[in-house]
């Protein structure tokens, strides 16, 4: 038990036995622990060396137990001070071992071509897709998963998406379908289109996402919480995945002024095809509404039909029954990508 404090057992057993059998000699405490002489003396030296026992002058040659609570309770003292300073060389040894291993990913970043910048705030945010907006020369692609951009928002974006066309950006933007019941977005889209940006719809989009010249890109580095903050992304073959997701989506979704068109098999439009998807994954009504951009009351009026269509007695069962027929085949990219 006294191990940590620099005591062998024989030594820890010596010292009870003295504690309990005072004034005994070497051979009497041999006899008592029936251990030779000799163990008796190897165990008595370690006592001695940690200031456990002291010679006695009367009568003279026998050794004395030294108060364990002044003694021991010292060499617990010590080692706590050993143990507070060993601590301390493994906090700072943690940190040493945290800063090599991001030199080693700042440097594989770096020699990949990866970088990674997080922003957070709403004016760093602006601040940065200004700048990003200003250096932008020939192309500006984005996921907007909105279906409805409050004004303040439109008076930010307004001046950068008019200075990028006036320059020659080819613009193109990817909103939710829900986004067509709002007078002010359609007001907003016909804006866009007349300064010769260009406009589609899709019923869900993976996340926010925005494309400067086929080199950065900014995502959110929560899509479930945007207020968390952005990231920023370089590098050429994670940009490039993200333009590829892009284009699939862009395909598949329909011009700004068009009617989006049913399934030929189901009859199913592809917002009711993605609240199916969403369903089946489990998802509440509220995030089923945001993901596809439209009220929580008609998000829970096309979830009624649907299951009144199926013959669907859960929610989740409408969406387990939609894809046992077949009625989500395509969903994911009629949606722009996983919902």
């Amino acid at each position: 038990m006294l191990r940590i404090l620099g005591l062998a057992s024989d030594a820890e057993s010596l010292y009870r036995a003295m504690i309990g059998e005072p004034h005994q000699d070497v051979p009497g405490l041999a006899a008592h622990l029936q251990w030779p002489e000799e163990r008796v003396r190897h165990a008595l030296d370690e006592l001695a060396r940690l200031a456990l026992v002291r010679p006695s002058g009367d009568p003279p040659g026998e050794l004395l137990v030294v108060n364990p609570e002044l003694r021991l309770t010292a060499l617990l003292t010590q080692e706590e001070v050993r143990l507070a300073e060993r601590q301390q060389q493994i906090a700072n040894s943690r940190q040493a071992v945290t800063e090599i291993i991001d030199s080693y990913h700042n440097a594989v970043r770096n020699q990949r071509g990866l970088e990674v910048e997080r922003i957070t705030g709403l004016e760093m945010i602006r601040a940065r897709l200004e700048e990003l907006s200003q250096e932008c020369a020939e192309e500006l692609s984005a996921f907007i998963p909105l279906s409805r951009h409050p004004a303040d928002s439109r008076r930010a974006v307004r001046p950068l998406d008019e200075n990028l066309l006036g320059r020659g950006v080819h613009m193109r933007s990817i909103y939710l379908q829900g986004a067509l019941n709002d007078p002010d977005m359609t007001t907003h889209f016909d804006w866009l289109t007349d300064l010769g940006g260009r406009v589609r719809t899709v019923a869900t989009l993976p996340l926010r996402l925005i494309i400067f010249d086929r080199r950065v890109a900014m995502v959110p580095s929560d899509p479930e919480n945007t207020a968390s903050g952005a990231l920023l992304l370089r590098g050429k073959g994670l940009v490039s995945a993200l333009c590829s997701l892009f284009e699939h989506v862009w395909e598949a979704a329909t011009p700004y002024g068009q009617e989006p068109i049913n399934d030929s098999r189901t009859g199913l439009s592809s917002q009711a095809r993605a609240i199916l998807s969403l369903l089946a994954q489990g998802y509440t009504d509220d995030v089923v509404a945001r993901k596809i951009g439209v009220s929580v009351r008609t998000s829970r009026r096309i979830t009624a039909e649907l299951m009144s269509q199926l013959g669907a007695r859960s929610r989740f069962q409408a969406g387990v029954l939609a894809g046992e027929r077949g009625w989500l085949r395509g969903a994911t990219a009629e949606g722009g990508g996983p919902v």
